[in-house]
This record gives C-alpha cells, structure tokens and sequence, in this order.
C-alpha cells in the first residue's frame, strides 16, 4: 500500500498544535511508517516553490492549524487546498479562530496604534508603521497585509475534517492518524478526534444543586476537587463546550475554557454561557442578578476565548471616532 503523503502548516496560532503533533513521542516513527511528510515548514526546510511546485491534489492530508490573520495566512490556505485532497482544520485557530481571534475586539488600526506608537517600550517619533512594500537598494522588501478581522479556515477555503482543541488531544491526533490511514473518517464536514456529549457530560465531578450567589476568580479560593467547579462559583465553560479532551483542566482542578468548541446542539457558546450561568444564579431580584453577574471579569473573553470570529457576533461591532 502506497504511503500517505501529509503537509501540516503553522499560520495565525501560538504554535502549540505543532508541538501536540511532537508530542506523539515515539508513535511519531509510526506516523512516519505510515505516511510521508511532504511540508512541514517548522520542521523541516521548505520554501515558496518547493509548495507551489506541487501538482493539484498531490497531498492526500493537511494538517493546517492557526487562523486567517494575514494575507499570507491565505495565501498558503489557498496553495494547500488547492494541492491536498483533505483538508484538516487542526487546532482550535483553524477551526474557530482560537485566541487570534480575540482581535475581533479591535480594529486593524486601533491595534497598529497600540502596538507601534502607544506601547511604553515603542519609540516612534515619526509614528513609523510596518508597511507591505518598501524598495532599498538591494531590491523590494515585502510583508503580509494585516487584515482587519481574523477569520477560521473555513471562512477562506473549503474545509473536509475539523480537528478541535488547543492543542487537539494527543490521544485524539492519534487516533485520527489511523483513522486517515485506514480511510475510516466520517463524512466530509465532520468533527474528529472529539466526542458527541459535552464537557459537563463527561465530567466526573459531584453536581448537586447548581445555585450561587457569587463568582469567583480561580486565585482567590482553593475549590473543591470533586465538587462541581461551577456550583462553587468559579466559571467553567463546560455546559457549552464539546468533549473528547480527556477533561485534563478539570483533573488539574482548573475550569474549561472551551477550547474544544462548541458542544452538539450549541450555535453560540457565549448565548449557551449567558443562558446556563443565568439559570444558576440564586437570586430573583434583577439588580442583584446584575451585581453577581458583573463579578464574571471580561466576559467575552470567558465566553468567546476561543471562537469570537465563529460566533453569531463573529466581532465587535467597532465606533468610529471622529
């Protein structure tokens, strides 16, 4: 049987992804045994034309983690479609726009000004921004365009698997690896190395009766490990969020943070969020439920930490001044 011919890509992600792939361990030589690794930029020394040389549909898989963030971003999103006869959304940047995408609060140049001329360690007297073209003497030098909202993969180019997590589980990357090589993916469009119950579902924790009348941020108590994170006032995303991670934060008494997506039936984690912790609130007085809730710090960081570009609100909806 001929060999599987695999590219994995880095783009708009913290790269972490590619170290959950490392963390296979010795099952790596096993990857290695069962296909061949034809692009892996972080990895191994590729350029440009080595991908663009590369006839159409000559990759059977990609592993393509990160969101949309730059022009380059799709670029290569687009040169690895075109070229792979599966595409895998891998991670949760590429999925649902992951960390990156928390951007989406800001506007293009609101974050060029903070981060070119605001910031206390920038020194720009000129208010000098990255431009995409500058021409010196040794010839033109090019940077990606920043765009001003980030995307997931599939808002740029046609997507076949989506692999979630941050990083995707490696017992879960494994077992889509043999599920590839033995050709036993469900249909296109699916959700792999995941489950079909929620975070809550596969918690084992003790939950009894689910009402507080305060929250608290994870620093400043020492939660029960066996008690339901929630019930005890310290906001867990796991009614929202879909399971098949091995409940590993819960084990380590941290709360999820939602980085698996979803959970089935879910269209929106942060109406999900907003609808399960209002359901736990004791309290019937409306000024009061307001006071409570207002002690959740950043809620659509909470809520949306990892899927704001995929969101019902997708991003914030930006004021112009002036």
């Amino acid at each position: 049987m001929a060999k599987l011919r695999l590219a994995l890509y880095w783009a708009a992600s913290c790269g972490g992804c590619e170290i959950a792939v490392l963390d296979l361990g010795e099952r790596i030589l096993d990857v290695a045994a069962l296909a061949d690794i034809v692009f892996w930029p972080v990895a191994l020394d590729y350029k440009y034309p080595d991908i663009e040389s590369m006839a159409p549909g000559s990759i059977d898989v990609c592993l393509f983690n990160g969101a949309i963030r730059t022009s380059e971003n799709r670029h290569m999103a687009e040169i690895l479609r075109a070229r792979s006869r599966v595409m895998v959304a891998f991670g949760a940047c590429a999925c649902f726009g992951g960390i990156p995408g928390l951007a989406n609060l800001s506007s293009r140049d609101s974050i060029f000004r903070t981060v070119y001329h605001d910031s206390p360690s920038t020194i720009s007297e000129d208010g000098v921004y990255p431009q995409t073209e500058h021409s010196v003497a040794e010839g033109r030098l090019c940077l990606p365009a920043f765009y001003d909202t980030v995307l997931p993969l599939d808002r740029v180019v046609a997507v076949d698997y989506y692999q979630p997590g941050c990083p995707p589980d490696t017992e879960q990357i494994w077992a889509v690896v043999q599920a590839i090589a033995a050709g036993t993916l469900p249909p296109p469009g699916s959700i792999v190395g995941a489950s079909d119950k929620s975070v809550c579902d596969e918690c084992e924790r003790i939950k009894e009766s689910k009402k507080v009348r305060a929250f608290f941020d994870l620093a400043a108590i020492n939660p029960d490990p066996h008690r339901c994170l929630l019930e005890q006032g310290v906001v867990c995303c796991g009614p929202a969020t879909r399971g098949g991670c091995g409940v590993r934060c819960l084990k380590a008494n941290m709360p999820c943070r939602g980085c698996y997506g979803p959970a089935p039936g879910v269209k929106d984690m942060g109406g999900k969020m907003v609808s399960a912790l209002g359901a736990i609130v004791d309290s019937e007085d409306p000024q009061e439920i307001e006071t409570i809730l207002a002690q959740i710090k950043d809620p659509i960081g909470v809520f949306y930490r990892f899927g704001l570009p995929n969101s019902l609100l997708s991003r914030a909806k930006l004021v112009r001044q002036g």
